[in-house]
This record gives structure tokens, C-alpha cells and sequence, in this order.
């Protein structure tokens, strides 16, 4: 492991200095083409060499914002956000294959990182260290850290077509499930988890006391899942409700576990080009699927290259972006709901004719707590 040769300091949270909650100012970057950033925000330094496929920010545990990023060129970076919109890269940590997913624990001393190469590590940002602290025979697409009253585990879901529990002190799962088929995209919200498989497979399970099912739903999409996000019940505690589901074509599900009436749930058309060229029109898939933390309003990014903001009550669209030069890979909020952080990189949707090595991957950050604000009514 070595630092990235931009800072050579080991991360500590501890020895940065505080950022409050605002985020303001614009900034484009100088050297980068306007028609690479069309939404002029905010360009995060030295991003990955290859197709960024996931991102996480800090907890709200700790005072600062960080940000990292797992890519296919098998690394983890993490920076530090500051106020003004500025990155400063703090370190990296290399994987035996490409980095599918990274999840931050709940105090914000550790980063899993669930890797192709079939194994989940955990990054100590203190010491810079990694240890495993989970293995799968495939492929690991998916892993969350579940704080649960009685327990702390990491779950972790894999083409290998099981979903399992981890004590990360511990070599061996302390549950494995098997699913229907392989993990494709997975999300935790205490006491609720959502898996969505291969073969449009979905089940939910409840995380209270021991992890279990809790029932399988039909797929609401006709097509291959690709990303879901669950979001919270509007009322006092803030419980999860339901979740959005996306597909390859274009659409997004949103659906209640416990509907209070059947049209409740919904789909809508998303990432499809306006009007039609030769009668067809282009359809896109959506890559991810975030709720914003306080708002409760969504953003969906896709290979169309746009990212959109929705108000799902008011089954309204709040915003969409102009469109990048690639796609948009992944996207998230920051723990207070003031920054989106979005990935531009190719997805390989179109396959490997399109593929432009010499276009270059960016992640860039956006001021958007205004701008998901719902509708009022």
C-alpha cells in the first residue's frame, strides 16, 4: 500500500480541520473542457484511471466531509471535501481486482471495500492498513455495514448467489442466505434490507434480532435490475417505507413495502433521449438510484450521461442536468444533504467500440440541497 504521491499524510480525521455544514462558491476548473463539465461544478482532484463504480461519503460522525471511490483500476481513493468546493486527496488502497462497492462504518474510522477479486477488506483510515474480513467464490457486487442494536456486521452479496453476515473479527460469515440468483445491486436502511438479483429477483429482508426474509416481491421493472435505494417513511421516526428500483431501460419503480394503497406503487420513464430519430427513440440505463438525506427527494444518474433530481410524492421531476461526455456511473449525497458527488466514466453499455481511452474520468460536486427541495403542495 502507498499513499498517493499527491499527500503523503496518513488520514486522520482528527488532524483536519473542521468543515461546517455550508458548501458554496463554483468551480470550474481551468484545464478541463466546458463540454466535460457543462453543469460547471465542482472537479474532484486526481480521480480514478479507470470507470469509477461506486462512491460514499463520511458519516456524519465525523466533523469533515470525505469522499471515496472504488474503480476498475482495482483502487480505493479517499478525499477531503472542503467548504469551498476544493478536494485534497488523502490516500488510496489497492485491491486484487475492481472495487464494486465501499461502504463507510458508522463511526467513520473504516472504509469496506468489496472487490471482483472475490474478497471484502476493511481500510483503517488511522493506520492506513487493510485487513479481509470477507470471502466469497465469486465475485463480491455489494457490501453495507448494519448497526443494529444488538449487533454490528458488514453484509456483503456476490454473483456467487449468496448474501452473507459478517463479524468482521471473524474468518467465517456468521450467516449466509442463498439467493435466487446473483447479486446485482443491494441497500441497507436499519431494520430493512433490499436485494435485487439476476432473473429480475427481489427480496426483502428485516434486520431485527437475526437477519431473515421477510418476503419476495415480483419485480415491478421487465427488465435487469441495476440499482435500488431505499427510502424513509415521511412520518416522525423516519422508518424505512420502500424502496426505487432501476432498470436498464430507462425506468425506475418506486415501491412500498406495506402500500396503503395499490397506487402507491409506481414506475416512470427516466434517461430515454427527447423525440425520436428514425422513429426510435434511445433508451438508456439507469446506473444509480440515491435518496437525499434530508429531503427525501431522489437523484438518478445514467448512460445517457444526465443526472436528474425527482420529487417521488409529487411524481415530479425537480431538475436534469445537461449531458456529459460519457455516462454517469454513480452518484451520491453527502451525510447532510448539501453536496452530490457524481461519476462521469464509460459503462461499457454501448460495448467496447465506444470505449474513448483518451476521454478522461472525472468525478465532480455539486452545491444541490436547494435544488431537491420538494415541491410544495
Amino acid at each position: 500500500m502507498v499513499a498517493l504521491p499527491y499527500n503523503e499524510t496518513m488520514f486522520n480525521p482528527s488532524t483536519f480541520g473542521s468543515s461546517g455544514s455550508s458548501f458554496t462558491g463554483f468551480g470550474l476548473s481551468t484545464t478541463t473542457p466546458a463540454t466535460a463539465n457543462p453543469m460547471k461544478d465542482f472537479e474532484v482532484v486526481n480521480p480514478p484511471d479507470d470507470s469509477v463504480q461506486c462512491m460514499a461519503f463520511s458519516p456524519p460522525s465525523i466533523p469533515q466531509d470525505f469522499l471515496v471511490a472504488g474503480s476498475w483500476d482495482n483502487n480505493v481513493r479517499c478525499w477531503e471535501v472542503q467548504r469551498d468546493g476544493k478536494t485534497i486527496g488523502k490516500a488510496q488502497q489497492t485491491m486484487g481486482g475492481p472495487v464494486m462497492d465501499v461502504a463507510w462504518h458508522d463511526d467513520g474510522s473504516k472504509v469496506f471495500m468489496a472487490s471482483a477479486d472475490k474478497t471484502v477488506h476493511c481500510w483503517d483510515l488511522g493506520s492506513n492498513q487493510k485487513m479481509q474480513v470477507a470471502q466469497h467464490d465469486a465475485p463480491v457486487k455489494t457490501v453495507h455495514w448494519i448497526k443494529a442494536p444488538t449487533y454490528s456486521c458488514i453484509m456483503t452479496g456476490s454473483w456467487d448467489k449468496t448474501l452473507k453476515f459478517w463479524d468482521t473479527r471473524s474468518a467465517q460469515p456468521i450467516m449466509t442466505i442463498n439467493l435466487p440468483e446473483r447479486c446485482y445491486c443491494a441497500d441497507v436502511e436499519y431494520p430493512m434490507a433490499v436485494v435485487g438479483t439476476a432473473n429480475r429477483h427481489l427480496i426483502v429482508y428485516q434486520l431485527e434480532g437475526q437477519p431473515q426474509e421477510f418476503k419476495q416481491i415480483e419485480s415491478p421493472l421487465k427488465y435487469q435490475h441495476r440499482c435500488v435505494a431505499i427510502f424513509k417513511d415521511k412520518k416522525g421516526a423516519g422508518a424505512p417505507a420502500g424502496f426505487a428500483l432501476g432498470s436498464v431501460e430507462g425506468r425506475v419503480a418506486i415501491q412500498y413495502i406495506v402500500a396503503a394503497s395499490p397506487r402507491d406503487n409506481f414506475t416512470f420513464k427516466c434517461h430515454r433521449s427527447n423525440g425520436t430519430s428514425n422513429g426510435f427513440q434511445d433508451i438508456y440505463a439507469v446506473n444509480d438510484i440515491k435518496f437525499h438525506p434530508v429531503h427525501g427527494t431522489l437523484s438518478t444518474v445514467g448512460s445517457d450521461g444526465r443526472f436528474s433530481f425527482w420529487d417521488k410524492d409529487a411524481r415530479t421531476k425537480l431538475k436534469n442536468s445537461e449531458a456529459m461526455e460519457q455516462p454517469i456511473s454513480c452518484c451520491a449525497f453527502s451525510h447532510n444533504g448539501q453536496i452530490f458527488a457524481y461519476a462521469v466514466s464509460y459503462d461499457w453499455s454501448k460495448g467496447h467500440e465506444y470505449f474513448n481511452p483518451q476521454k478522461k474520468n472525472y468525478i465532480f460536486l455539486r452545491s444541490c440541497y436547494d435544488e431537491l427541495k420538494p415541491r410544495s403542495r
